[in-house]
């Protein structure tokens, strides 16, 4: 084939694709470099649900990109450290974990076995078992307070470090045989980002129960609910659930928050998230069963969902639009996307309002022929049964 034949063929076929999509958006592109597009509401309203006829063009070239749900960055696989040493040092119980099966770390969870307690902790890191000097990473408050029903935390909090071993010493309220292990993992580099879907939600009490109720478009998929407590409101640790139009279950957990001083230790703990899994639902009941305390100070509630971005290097030449608007196009398949690597500073590309697609046509109708005309075809089978009825009603009376 000639040069010229294969630019024919790829304008033509460039063409066909942007033809089958129903809305265009033109978009801006301020620098140079990777580049993303925030999917919106409206996008969500007009694109396909998984979002794969979502197609970038410059011009008539079309732009490969990566599609990322923003759930930030975290390591993989959470790892088990190994505990030695536990013993008591005055009237301590001190330890050592061996973290030099990770690259880096920023906490530590003990598994502990001791209940209804406040300790203090100090955790101190070398590379060196027999170091003279420990370098001091900082201190933890960890409790259980399971007789008040408020949960506990085994957490020892770090600055980002490398050090391969940590001497932990915890006072006296947790003993050295109730350390029975320890995990480790990175914490997120970037932070997930969310995004509010949906409008203000109307509350009812149904009993003990506080009923928010949202109306939000089936199109457009919520994953988290979060709640925004009075500062006021007193310490507190309410089950929540998540149900639909249906009172079919979608998803459940817990909101607290914890500030009190036990033991002269200070704890501060707040959890006002319930992350969940909605599709195609139009109604979502968020419900805080509150037993038999009185319903809490909230001074709003909302539905949020993982933003999803469009990654992609900006184009040299041509005008950049986002189109969308194909049932029936194929989910892109890109190099791009294969070897997808995030750059540390990837800019906002500005876009625009949506408008139709002015080079629409559609598809061609490739239905079967009696799938286009229905009517035709029940109309002869009717008939076909009609004229059977009557040759079988003349020979029985042949007969």
């Amino acid at each position: 084939m000639s040069i010229v034949a294969r630019l024919i063929a790829i304008t033509f076929l460039a063409g066909s694709s942007i033809s089958y999509l129903k809305y265009e958006r033109p978009v801006q592109s301020l620098s140079s470099g990777q580049q993303y597009i925030a999917v919106d509401e409206g996008i969500w309203q007009h694109a396909r649900a998984d979002l794969g006829d979502l197609r970038l063009y410059a011009g008539s070239t079309e732009v490969p990109y990566s599609l990322v749900s923003e759930r930030g960055t975290q390591e993989q696989e959470r790892k088990d450290v190994p505990v030695l040493q536990q013993s008591t040092v005055g009237a301590k119980t001190q330890f050592l974990i061996n973290m030099s099966g990770l690259a880096e770390y920023d906490h530590v969870n003990l598994k502990l076995a001791a209940r209804n307690f406040v300790a203090h902790a100090t955790v101190e890191g070398a590379d060196d078992l027999h170091a003279a000097r420990w370098a001091a990473l900082g201190d933890s408050i960890l409790y259980d307070l399971s007789r008040e029903n408020l949960g506990g935390s085994g957490m020892l909090r770090l600055p980002r470090t490398t050090y391969k071993y940590l001497r932990v010493t915890i006072d006296g309220a947790v003993k050295p045989n109730e350390v029975q292990g320890a995990t480790s993992e990175l914490r997120e580099e970037h932070p997930p980002v969310w995004r509010q879907v949906g409008s203000t939600p109307r509350e009812q009490q149904k009993g003990k129960d506080t009923v928010f109720t949202f109306n939000i478009s089936d199109k457009v998929p919520a994953e988290k609910v979060h709640f925004e407590v009075a500062p006021g409101q007193a310490n507190f640790r309410r089950e929540i659930e998540i149900r639909d139009e249906k009172d079919e279950w979608l998803g459940s957990g817990e909101i607290a928050r914890i500030h009190m001083v036990r033991s002269g230790q200070k704890i501060d703990s707040e959890d006002d998230d319930v992350t969940f899994s909605q599709r195609e639902q139009k109604i979502v009941n968020v419900i805080i069963h509150n037993g038999d305390d009185p319903p809490l100070k909230l001074t709003g509630v909302r539905l949020e969902q993982l933003e999803r971005r469009m990654y992609f290097d900006a184009p040299t030449s041509g005008q950049l639009k986002l189109y969308y608007g194909d049932e029936k196009l194929e989910r892109p398949v890109y190099d791009y996307a294969k070897l997808f690597l995030r750059q540390k500073i990837a800019t906002a590309a500005q876009i625009s309002a949506e408008t139709n697609n002015a080079a629409f046509t559609g598809r061609r109708d490739d239905r079967p022929w009696s799938e286009k005309h229905p009517v035709v075809l029940w109309i002869g089978i009717v008939g076909a049964v009609m004229v059977l009825g009557t040759i079988a009603l003349r020979s029985m009376k042949t007969a």
